[in-house]
């Protein structure tokens, strides 16, 4: 059970690290859709590490 919800935590951070990518990359960037992407990003990152921890 462990190793199935840290892989689909691992999936959903790749997923929003490229949905940041995508959305730096477009001539005019949404700064408050940035702002949720890193704070989404950042609550996974969070939980993986209490895994790793």
């Amino acid at each position: 059970m462990q190793s199935s919800h840290l892989s689909a935590l691992r999936l959903k951070h790749e997923g929003l690290e490229q949905m940041i990518r995508e959305e730096m990359n477009r001539p005019s960037p949404d700064e408050s859709t940035l702002q949720d992407l890193k704070k989404r990003k950042l609550r996974i990152k969070e939980e993986l590490s209490e895994f790793t921890a």
